[in-house]
């Protein structure tokens, strides 16, 4: 893991100063990062994006994918434990809400890497 003084002396005088990522910070982007990191719960993350109010049933997630009860229940955990997703009980069926700060969090993280710095970009989009 990277020291959290980081010796900036050594960049071009015309750079402006990049602080770092505090290592709490990195930590819980890296976990949402790679809770996201995965076709399937990206594929869940869209699905209950898409229901009203961004809640779904499990039961309504299940029958989208090609995989067992339990498989979609570990990737659900994943996003769980990341903050991406909170879920409700209600009798015998969870509901899974998308939790659009976190998520919103995790994108500012990365847009924040493309800030142009000292006039370039340290990051460029796609074409």
């Amino acid at each position: 893991m990277a020291k959290q003084d980081i010796d900036l002396s050594c960049r071009p005088d015309d750079d402006a100063p990049v602080p770092p990522l505090p290592a709490e910070q990195a930590a819980r982007t890296a976990r949402g990062l790679k809770a996201l990191a995965d076709p399937v719960r990206l594929q869940l993350v869209s699905l209950i994006a898409a229901h009203e109010g961004a809640e779904a049933c499990v039961c309504d997630l299940t029958g989208a994918f090609d995989l067992s009860g339990p498989t979609i229940s570990h990737h659900l955990k994943v996003l769980r434990e990341a903050g991406i997703l909170s879920s409700e009980r209600r009798g015998t069926w969870v509901h899974y809400r998308l939790e659009a700060e976190v998520l919103g969090a995790l994108v500012s993280q990365v847009e924040a890497l493309g800030t142009p710095v000292g006039g370039r970009t340290l990051v460029s989009a796609a074409p």
